[in-house]
């Protein structure tokens, strides 16, 4: 990585592998990592360790879906010349760090975490979930303070994540470098603290409708229009958006209409889909016609994104995928070590420095 990379400010955001991304992905993160690459040093982190918080005993889907979830990311454009892929099992120092993190919140302050309790909803966990389920958040501030990173492209529903992670930072450059309290984030470093306060970049929409026209898109909902999908399944998948429309001679309503969310999305075409939306309110279209232009619109924006991911298919593109991993490795290493060194001399834990090597 050159010096005019490393010199600018530091972006981490990830996702855990349970499955092939989907549109929701995109609008809501993909895409600003994506477009900020050349203005940030940029690490994305398949959080592989998370995936075993609810998924222990599915050892074998969580390293195929790792896989999966790299092939969407240099499907979709995330160049690895200009960013850097992390692996979170082969860093060592976010371990580390989730375990002195955990110590500066209370177990009550996690538990409140509203990101954690819809999972522990969303996922009919109950109270039937391991010691490890709410760790995660505590390890998803490691993730990115071990990166030091200042800005933190995701959806809306991980806001309450990132708040969680202001806190840490906060309360660590507080207790271990005397920050004083009342020093403005944005000077935390320059004050002496290990840790900038990072902020949560959010996407131009951070909620995209499923096609079941309810809920958030998801793939566990069986909802989503994957990134990978292929022309007659963008098809198909458009034609059972819900709409609540009863007939099409009826006005459709825009507001809260997911066929209309994905055209405003996708439709490079603003004039064409002004006069869409003025026919659908007028009960002069019906949500057929519609949804084949939206699908249309979808599968041209999805087409060279299959190609590319067509690149790294099979025994061979499995193994380019772990080369790059491994590659990345390193580099990840240098930034968590130097930054697990930083922590721990703040934390008067300096007894002796480690070298990892890969």
């Amino acid at each position: 990585m050159t010096a005019s990379i490393a010199s600018r400010a530091r972006i981490l955001t990830g996702d855990t592998p349970t499955g092939r991304l989907h549109l929701g992905h995109w609008v809501g993160s993909l895409e600003n990592r994506v477009r900020l690459q050349d203005q940030y040093d940029c690490y994305f982190l398949i959080a592989n360790m998370h995936a075993y918080t609810t998924r222990a005993e599915k050892a074998v889907d969580v390293r195929r879906d790792t896989l999966e979830i790299a092939k969407d990311w240099l499907s979709v454009g995330i160049d690895p010349e200009r960013s850097t892929l992390v692996l979170q099992t082969e860093i060592p120092a976010i371990a580390e760090l989730s375990w002195y993190f955990a110590m500066l919140l209370p177990f009550n302050r996690v538990m409140r975490n509203p990101t954690l309790k819809a999972e522990i909803e969303a996922k009919d966990l109950g109270d039937h979930y391991s010691f490890g389920f709410p760790l995660y958040a505590v390890g998803q501030c490691a993730d990115i303070l071990a990166f030091r990173a200042e800005l933190v492209p995701v959806g809306e529903d991980q806001k309450a994540h990132i708040e969680m992670c202001r806190e840490v930072a906060r309360s660590f450059n507080r207790i271990y470098s005397g920050v004083d309290p009342t020093t403005k984030d944005d000077d935390a470093v320059a004050n002496g603290g290990v840790f900038p306060i990072p902020s949560a970049l959010l996407g131009r929409i951070s909620r995209l409708i499923g096609t079941d026209g309810k809920h958030k898109m998801s793939k566990s909902l069986d909802n989503a229009i994957f990134l990978s999908d292929d022309t007659a399944t963008i098809l198909k998948k458009t034609k059972k958006v819900v709409t609540g429309r009863q007939s099409a001679t009826d006005p459709g309503v825009i507001e809260n209409n997911a066929l209309f969310q994905y055209a405003r999305a996708f439709m490079t075409d603003t004039a064409r889909y002004a006069e869409l939306e003025t026919l659908y309110t007028a009960g002069q279209i019906g949500d057929g016609d519609v949804k084949k232009e939206v699908a249309g619109a979808i599968d041209t924006f999805l087409a060279p994104i299959r190609e590319r991911r067509a690149g790294f298919e099979g025994t061979q593109g499995d193994a380019r995928i772990l080369e790059i991993l491994r590659e990345h490795t390193s580099r990840a290493n240098a930034v968590a070590e130097e930054t697990l060194r930083m922590a721990k001399a703040a934390m008067k834990l300096d007894y002796g420095a480690r070298t990892i090597s890969f």
